[in-house]
């Protein structure tokens, strides 16, 4: 009698539950590059954003004589750091030092308001205190209201024989900054009688009233930058290096085309000097995706976290765009002064509204950046170098140390008894060489796939 034996198919499901186990590990690992962007991401923006306040904000008093200076004072020693005041003799210099962005505010006080500033100290102290304050704790309103705003609603004219002090912003350098400036000194004005007149030395585009379109267009090259990096790193890694860099270069120049565009006839937020824009934008552009071509040689499937790192994480927070180093914390406010980002924005700035004043500055910070870029691919070079030739050794040695384990162990068959060739060392080490390359080769085409995928 036979007996028929029933398949087993422990050993199926124990294969398939190793291979759940290695897929789970496998997708475990490569959670950690979001997870790592979430909390980067979280650190960074509310870090820079959370709680802004001014941090030594410089204004100005804007008058001769012992009153002015007395307001100045006053206003030091109650706002507690937050501000920076310093007199300024005439409206003339008042305004010069805005265009220079030296100061962010100049309060203009009236010959009434010099004489009830001189006469009330205590009045205009305990006035001067509530202003700081309040200018302070309210800066997290400021990114969305706009100097403009604040204008129409600081009062009418003032009445016949009593002049209203006046207070000079200008909203080209940040909307935010000035907003804060005239929450400062509009109780003030309320405490020598008289409507706060504000007037804009430095106005915005009519299609910009906040100025905030060059921060959003700063994040439109950015992405089309680093994005671009994961395709030419990964679907491009087959490539020479001297090739990729000429692709990045390439997309830089399309990347700074699309963000002028973006800037002029799109969206008007510029209108005029479209090509000194394309120029800061292709220098900036071109910095991003020749560190990031240059990176990924080293960093390899952790290339997008390290280019949104610096691009992203470090850079749209100390740009500038939102809040302007005087409102943020030392870290941030350290960054604006080299970041890329910070290069582009204030660039921008002041080609655009302040006449170039200050632009070479900005502009070698983008040239800098695009250094650094030139040398991270050199470094890279060198490293894809030393790793072919490493490579070419360690397969040169597999082949001999196979061509010896051969010739040791198969004997040379006697060629006169048997018509068959001679089977030599040399050709069986060839031929165990084929299917060893065939298998790096599969190897490297996975890693390739799976660097573009993490990538995207």
């Amino acid at each position: 009698m036979s007996t028929v034996r029933r398949p087993d198919h422990r050993n199926e499901h124990r294969a398939a539950r190793g291979g759940h186990a290695t897929g789970l590990r496998h997708v475990l690992t490569h959670l950690i590059t979001p997870l790592l962007m979430c909390i980067g991401m979280g650190l960074a923006y509310l870090g820079a954003f959370a709680h802004p306040a001014p941090h030594h904000l410089p204004v100005a008093v804007v008058g001769q004589g012992r009153s002015a200076q007395l307001l100045a004072q006053s206003i030091n020693d109650k706002a507690g750091g937050d501000l920076d005041v310093r007199t300024v003799g005439d409206r003339s210099a008042a305004v010069e030092r805005l265009k220079h962005q030296d100061i962010f505010g100049a309060y203009v006080i009236s010959a009434h308001g010099a004489k009830g500033a001189a006469g009330t100290g205590g009045t205009a102290d305990a006035t001067v205190a509530k202003g700081a304050s309040h200018g302070a704790d309210r800066a997290g309103e400021a990114g969305a209201l706009s100097a403009s705003a604040g204008t129409s609603g600081a009062g009418g004219a003032a009445g016949p024989g009593k002049p209203a002090p006046e207070l000079l912003v200008a909203t080209a350098a940040s909307d935010t900054s000035a907003t804060v400036v005239q929450k400062v000194f509009t109780p003030i004005a309320e405490q020598q009688g008289a409507p706060l007149k504000v007037t804009d030395v430095a106005p915005t585009a009519e299609d910009d009233p906040t100025g905030q379109g060059i921060f959003f267009l700063l994040v439109a090259i950015s992405i089309g930058s680093y994005a671009s990096v994961a395709v030419i790193g990964g679907a491009g890694a087959v490539l020479p290096l001297r090739l990729r860099a000429a692709l990045a270069l390439g997309t830089s120049f399309v990347v700074g085309l699309i963000g002028t565009a973006f800037a002029g006839p799109v969206f008007h937020l510029v209108d005029h000097g479209l090509g000194g824009l394309w120029g800061m934008a292709w220098l900036y552009s071109a910095g991003i995706l020749l560190i990031g071509t240059g990176l990924h040689t080293f960093l390899r499937r952790w290339t997008t976290l390290g280019v949104m790192t610096l691009f992203v994480m470090l850079n749209f927070t100390s740009s500038g765009g939102i809040f302007r180093p005087e409102m943020q914390n030392g870290f941030f406010a350290a960054l604006h002064s080299f970041w890329n980002g910070a290069g582009f924005v204030e660039g921008t700035r002041s080609h655009v509204y302040f006449d170039g004043y200050g632009l070479s500055g900005h502009v070698w910070t983008l040239v800098w950046w695009l250094v650094v870029g030139l040398v991270t691919v050199g470094a890279a070079a060198l490293a894809e170098k030393r790793r072919r030739t490493a490579e070419a050794e360690a397969a040169a040695h597999a082949a001999a140390v196979a061509a010896a384990a051969v010739a040791a162990t198969v004997p040379d068959p006697a060629p006169e008894r048997s018509g068959r060739p001679v089977r030599t060392a040399g050709g069986a080490a060839g031929a165990g060489h084929g299917p060893a390359e065939a298998a790096a080769e599969l190897v490297g085409e996975r890693e390739q796939e799976m660097e573009e995928a993490v990538g995207v």
